[in-house]
């Protein structure tokens, strides 16, 4: 059980719904995993630690609604690429990876999270090449401290890929349906924290097969399935999904470009949420971002998407989905009135709400996270607001100091389920488990880590020679 921890004395950026006030000088109490109590003057009832906070925000962890947390060895790769070139170059390189390999990404992409000050991803995991795959993922994933949904996916599967290339045509092999429903069973992983999901983008597939295996996952309790979707160049999962009876609150779309006001209604009257990754859709070239469109922005939330594209930092996302979204909205009024705009009607308090309360809301928590109030999970962040960067910003404004000036330097203390994962802006240790359900091992650091990851790296490019991507993408795309 975690210890009792004081953060006294900071400004807590507190939730009243929607509206974000700044109380100053005040006292977080957290016992267990849970806030037990918010005020000033509190005191520790039992034996833990005191962490002064003077001058410091206190602010609730980010919920990144879509992320592929396995691909960190691929970083580097896809600064030049749009989105035909990553689906070869990245999501298709699983192929290339062991076991082993997807330990030690899925491990440092949720350490990659903690540091940047994410609390809980949504982990759409298109990693199945073998039940050991996903068990080694898993493992990684509750070994990390992060709170985690983890989307076990169907996905397509290479035979071969040297100068040729062959498409696995078994979808659902025994041993996926097997492991499914194994690990359905043996969830909740690492104390509670990482539960089982489904990620889903193959609509291609009959009418039939695509309801037998949603329904299925519901029926073994995993509370959230999400899939991809962008228009024109996917099949609409929407209309889909809700043509079939299968669309309800438990499913989250990601990304979203270019949604019809049909669609986006659609999703609106049946309480299912986006995940808006602007970094990516701005670069691969989707389409649109969405978050802050009017029919969308009361079910969008916020997401990464690929951290081998970009970093993990959510911070950025959301400066980046506000600032264009306000450059977007500035463009049309100029276009419709030939004038600037002459206020903005995004606000840095929505801005906010889509990486903590409205994430919340999108994964089905909002009674446990994305807020900080009495009687949740303890998922805190504290930034330093006497950076260079934060500096005078936090006593002006202090969602502006956050949104608009820090970055993950200024994180300097992580706490997720009541237990501190980054102190006095360092990582701590992470105890790695035997299973994802086992007991811890050993302790690492992310030095260790990362010397693993980059061997790991090595014998994943190895793989890789000789493999062919313009026949890839002239197979999968029809284009080289």
């Amino acid at each position: 059980m975690a210890d009792s921890i004081l953060l006294y004395n900071g400004t807590v950026l507190f939730h009243e719904g929607n509206k974000v006030k700044f109380l100053h000088n005040y006292d977080v109490l957290i016992q267990g995993s849970k806030i037990s109590k918010i005020g000033q003057g509190l005191q520790l009832e039992f034996n833990g630690r005191m962490l002064d906070c003077s001058g410091k925000i206190i602010s609730p962890g980010f919920i990144d609604t879509h992320h592929h947390l396995w691909q960190t060895q691929l970083k580097g790769r896809h600064g030049d690429e749009v989105l035909v070139d990553y689906m070869v170059s990245g999501m298709l390189q699983s192929f290339n990876y062991e076991p082993e390999d997807m330990f030690w990404g899925q491990l440092a992409g949720c350490i990659e999270s903690i540091d940047s000050g994410v609390t809980t991803v949504v982990d759409h995991a298109n990693l199945t090449y073998s039940p050991a795959h996903a068990t080694e993922a898993l493992r990684a994933t509750a070994s990390s401290g992060l709170r985690t949904i983890f989307c076990y996916g169907v996905m397509p599967r290479l035979k071969k890929w040297t100068s040729e290339f062959e498409m696995d045509t078994e979808i659902f092999p025994e041993w996926w349906h097997s492991t499914l429903e194994t690990l359905a069973k043996s969830q909740p992983f690492g104390n509670g924290r990482v539960t089982l999901g489904f990620s889903f983008d193959m609509f291609k597939l009959p009418r039939d097969i695509i309801t037998d295996i949603w329904t299925k996952c519901r029926n073994l309790g995993l509370k959230i399935l999400t899939t991809h979707y962008s228009s024109p160049a996917m099949p609409n999962s929407i209309k889909m999904l809700s043509d079939y009876g299968l669309l309800d609150k438990d499913i989250i779309v990601s990304h979203a470009n270019n949604i019809s006001e049909e669609d986006a209604r659609t999703l609106a009257k049946n309480d299912v949420y986006i995940s808006s990754t602007p970094e990516t859709e701005l670069q691969f070239g989707p389409g649109d971002v969405v978050a802050f469109r009017d029919d969308i922005r009361s079910h969008a939330s916020v997401g990464l998407d690929c951290h081998s594209t970009n970093s993990s930092d959510l911070l950025t996302q959301i400066r980046i989905c506000l600032q264009h979204s306000r450059a977007t909205v500035a463009g049309k009024v100029f276009q419709q009135e030939g004038k600037q705009p002459r206020e903005l009607t995004i606000k840095l308090e929505e801005a906010f709400n889509l990486g903590t309360i409205q994430g919340a809301r999108a994964v089905n928590m909002e009674n446990q996270i994305g807020s900080i109030a009495e009687g949740k999970l303890a998922d805190i962040i504290v930034f330093d607001t006497q950076s260079p960067a934060m500096v005078c910003a936090a006593e002006e404004n202090p969602l502006a100091a956050v949104l608009l000036h820090s970055s993950v330097r200024d994180i300097e203390t992580v706490i997720i389920d009541g237990i501190i994962r980054k102190e006095n802006k360092q990582l701590c240790h992470v105890e790695i488990l035997t299973e994802p359900n086992g007991n811890e091992k050993e302790k690492w650091s992310w030095s260790e880590v990362s010397r693993n990851l980059l061997d790991s790296r090595l014998r994943i490019k190895k793989r890789g020679e000789g493999q062919d991507y313009a026949v890839a993408k002239k197979t999968l795309f029809g284009t080289s």
